[in-house]
C-alpha cells in the first residue's frame, strides 16, 4: 500500500506538473493571441486607412478628370475667342487704313473749307459794315418819318374835331329846327331869313332856357302806355295789397299767440318750477336726513330761455353748487331733484340704472325708503349690485351660471316669502 501509494503520489505530482506545464503553455498562447489579435487590429486599422486613402485618391483623380475636361473647354473657347480676336484686329485694322484715307481727305477738305471761311469772314466784316451804315441811315429815315406821322397825327386830329364839332353842330341844328317846328310849329329857317337883329337881354334868355329844361328835365320821358299799364297793374296792385293785409293780419294773430302761449308757458313754468322746488327741498331732506337744498333761476325775468342753478348743503356744509359736491352727494341731489320732478308729474314707469353704485350703508337704506312713497303710482326698474336695493324689490331678474360657460336667467318674487332671501 506504501509502494502504491507513493506511485500514486508521484503519478499525481506528474500530472500536476504536466498540467502546470499545460497551463504555462495555454497562458503562453493566449498572449500570443492577443499580440495577434493586436496586430490583426493594426493591420484592420491599415487596411481602412488605406482604403479611405484610395477613396479620396479616386476622387481627386475624378476632379481632376473634370478639372482638365473643363480646362480643355476653357482653351477650346479660348482659342475661338483669339481667333475672333485675331479676325476683329484683321478687321479693325482695314478700318484704320480706311480711316486714316479719309482722316488724310478730310484735313485737305478741312484746309479748304478754312481757307472758305477766310473769305466768308472777310465778306461778312463788309456786310456788317455796310448793315451797320444802312442802320444808321435808317435810324434817321424813321425819326424823321416819326416826326412826320406825328404832324399827320396832330393834324388829323384837329381835322377829326373840327369834323365832329360840324356834325354836332348841323346836328343841334336840325334838332332845334325840328324842336321849333314841333313844339312852337315855327319854321326857324324862314324866320332867320327874315331876322333883324335886335338888341337882347342874352343872359335873361339864357336863364329862362336853363329853367325850362330844368322843368322839362324833372317831368323826365312821357309814357304813352302810362294809362293802360295803369289799367293792367291796378287789379294786381290791389291784389298785393290784399295779400300784404292778410299777411300782416296773419302775423298779427300769431305775434297774439305767441304772447299767449308765451304767457301760458311761464304761468305754467312758473307753477311746476315752484312745486318742483319745494318737493326738492323736502325729497333732499328725507334723502341727506337733514340740510338744505333749493333751485334758483339765474334770470327771473326770463324764466324759459334762462339756466336753473342747483343749491345744495348737506348736514354739516355751507350751501354750495352741485358741482362742488362728492360724487355720492351729486347722485343723491339728482335723485331728490328727478323724484321731486315725478312726485308733481308721475310717470307710470322708472329706469334707474346704478343710480346707488356711489351710495353708502345709511344713503341706500334713506333711498330705498323714499322710493318705497312712489310705489302707489309708479313702478320702478332698479338695474343694481347693491344687496339692499335688492331686498326691496317685489321681482329680482338676474343671470346666473350654475354650469361653466351656460349662463341662465333667473326670476325670484319675493311675495309671501317669510324671510328675506339672500341674494349673492
Amino acid at each position: 500500500l506504501a509502494q502504491k501509494s507513493r506511485e500514486l503520489q508521484s503519478a499525481a505530482h506528474a500530472a500536476q506538473e504536466a498540467q502546470d506545464a499545460h497551463e504555462a503553455q495555454v497562458a503562453m498562447l493566449a498572449k500570443e493571441l492577443a499580440a495577434r489579435d493586436a496586430d490583426v487590429g493594426c493591420l484592420a486599422q491599415k487596411l481602412t486607412e488605406a482604403l479611405v486613402e484610395v477613396g479620396r485618391r479616386s476622387e481627386r483623380r475624378a476632379a481632376g478628370a473634370e478639372a482638365v475636361g473643363e480646362l480643355r473647354a476653357r482653351l477650346e473657347r479660348l482659342c475661338q475667342a483669339l481667333s475672333q480676336a485675331e479676325r476683329e484686329a484683321e478687321e479693325a485694322a482695314e478700318q484704320i487704313e480706311t480711316a486714316e484715307l479719309e482722316l488724310d481727305a478730310a484735313r485737305t477738305r478741312r484746309s479748304e473749307v478754312a481757307r472758305e471761311c477766310e473769305r466768308h469772314q472777310a465778306e461778312v466784316l463788309r456786310l456788317r459794315e455796310n448793315r451797320h451804315e444802312l442802320r444808321q441811315r435808317l435810324e434817321t429815315a424813321r425819326a424823321a418819318a416819326r416826326a412826320l406821322h406825328g404832324q399827320i397825327e396832330e393834324l388829323d386830329a384837329a381835322l377829326r374835331e373840327c369834323e365832329v364839332a360840324l356834325r354836332e353842330t348841323e346836328v343841334r341844328k336840325e334838332n332845334l329846327v325840328a324842336r321849333v317846328q314841333d313844339d312852337l310849329a315855327l319854321d326857324l329857317a324862314a324866320l332867320y331869313a327874315s331876322y333883324e337883329h335886335e338888341e337882347q337881354d342874352w343872359e335873361a334868355i339864357k336863364e329862362e332856357i336853363e329853367d325850362l329844361r330844368q322843368k322839362i328835365a324833372r317831368l323826365g320821358n312821357i309814357n304813352l302806355d302810362a294809362l293802360a299799364e295803369l289799367d293792367e297793374l291796378s287789379p294786381r296792385y290791389d291784389n298785393l295789397i290784399a295779400q300784404r293785409d292778410d299777411l300782416e293780419a296773419s302775423v298779427a294773430r300769431l305775434e297774439a299767440l305767441i304772447v299767449e302761449l308765451d304767457e301760458a308757458s311761464r304761468a305754467r313754468f312758473a307753477a311746476t318750477f315752484e312745486e318742483v322746488r319745494v318737493q326738492f327741498q323736502e325729497l333732499f331732506r328725507k334723502l341727506f336726513g337733514g340740510g338744505k337744498a333749493d333751485i334758483i333761476l339765474e334770470d327771473p325775468e326770463q324764466p324759459l330761455e334762462c339756466g336753473i342753478e342747483i343749491i345744495a348743503r348737506p348736514p354739516g356744509k355751507e350751501p354750495q353748487s352741485i358741482s362742488l359736491l362728492s360724487g355720492g352727494e351729486r347722485t343723491m341731489t339728482a335723485v331728490a331733484l328727478l323724484l321731486a320732478i315725478f312726485k308733481s308729474k308721475p310717470s307710470p314707469f322708472a329706469i334707474l340704472d346704478e343710480v346707488d353704485a356711489a351710495l353708502d350703508e345709511s344713503n341706500i337704506e334713506r333711498f330705498n325708503n323714499v322710493l318705497q312713497e312712489f310705489l302707489t303710482h309708479s313702478q320702478f326698474i332698479v338695474i343694481t349690485h347693491n344687496k339692499r336695493t335688492m331686498q326691496c324689490a317685489d321681482m329680482l331678474y338676474g343671470v346666473t351660471m350654475e354650469e361653466l360657460g351656460v349662463s341662465k336667467r333667473v326670476s325670484v318674487r319675493f311675495d309671501g316669502c317669510v324671510e328675506t332671501p339672500h341674494v349673492a
